[in-house]
């Protein structure tokens, strides 16, 4: 298996005291060095991705406002949640080039499954706004990149982070070929497109409180029988981490056994209809000890 990374994440900085800050992955990288798997898996470097491929999923005047938005120095807003220093831009694009060359890397056939430890996260930014962190949606990016290869006919999407996966239902909701299952706290940010009813979107909304049975008898419920009928030739996971118990920003209840649990529920899936091929990125998870045990439960499954 093979993880995508880079250094340049680290330079994305963020105002004193967010929950998204560079120490979430270097604690990350530090932890699956020191317990070797960083030595058992490759790790590798991505490039940009093309701008072409960022323009199939957003609009140009998104990527014109984010350019131009770049400081010379210091930190500025984009909304209250959502920063940008001078290395934000290329951070991002780095980080939506993890997410595309490990779906070219998988669809080449050269690796089964990847995982891409990047920042900053990509499932709420929509076609046209930034927005919760995200910048540019590094997992729709290649997700639509992936229809053209010849042998994807269809795709799913599939997102456990606390927060619903907004960007991601925006970008991919008029691509039928794209199944985009997110599971999320509810109430809870950001409060958008979480109620939108059509084919390919399937939104599990769980309770405040909600556990690791709650939330795996859900996806057994909603998702199961969604992925049996799309059959999708290659599975791509917003895997976020802030519905463990341990995280600070949200009120679900899961542990590291629930993300190896439904990275097992995945695979399977995976297994079953897409050749065993499977495409990970980080997006939430702000306990930075709860980060790293739950990533490391998720790759030994992914592996």
């Amino acid at each position: 298996m093979r993880i995508y990374t880079h250094p340049e994440y680290l330079n994305h900085q963020v105002m004193d005291g967010h929950p998204e800050r560079p120490e979430r992955l270097s604690h990350l990288m530090k932890h699956l060095s020191q317990i070797g798997l960083t030595q058992d898996f490759e790790v590798v470097q991505p490039q940009p991705v093309p701008t072409s491929r960022i323009l199939a999923a957003h609009s140009q005047s998104h990527v014109d406002f984010l350019r131009g938005s770049i400081p010379q120095e210091g930190i500025v807003p984009l909304d209250p949640d959502t920063w940008m220093s001078p290395a934000s831009f290329s951070a991002a694009e780095l980080a939506a080039g993890a997410v595309f060359s490990g779906m070219d890397t998988v669809l080449n056939g050269a690796q089964q499954r990847v995982f891409c430890a990047v920042r900053p996260p990509g499932h709420h930014a929509e076609r046209d706004s930034a927005m919760g962190f995200c910048l540019l949606n590094s997992v729709a990016i290649a997700a639509i990149a992936a229809l053209d290869h010849a042998d994807v006919e269809r795709v799913a999407i599939l997102d456990f982070d606390v927060h619903h996966g907004n960007g991601t239902v925006d970008v991919c909701r008029d691509h039928p070929q794209i199944l985009v299952c997110s599971s999320f706290q509810s109430p809870y940010y950001p409060n958008r497109l979480d109620d939108l009813v059509q084919p390919n979107i399937v939104n599990t909304p769980l309770g405040a409180g909600s556990d690791g049975k709650v939330f795996r008898a859900a996806l057994e419920r909603d998702w199961l029988p969604a992925l049996e009928a799309h059959q999708p030739d290659i599975v791509f996971v917003s895997a976020g981490f802030d519905a463990h118990v341990n995280d600070p920003l949200a009120d679900l209840q899961l542990v590291e056994d629930d993300y190896r649990w439904v990275t097992q529920f995945i695979v399977s899936i995976a297994n079953q209809y897409a050749q065993g091929r499977v495409v990970s990125t980080l997006e939430g998870g702000y306990d930075l000890d709860a980060l790293a045990r739950s990533v490391t439960a998720h790759l030994e499954a992914l592996a």
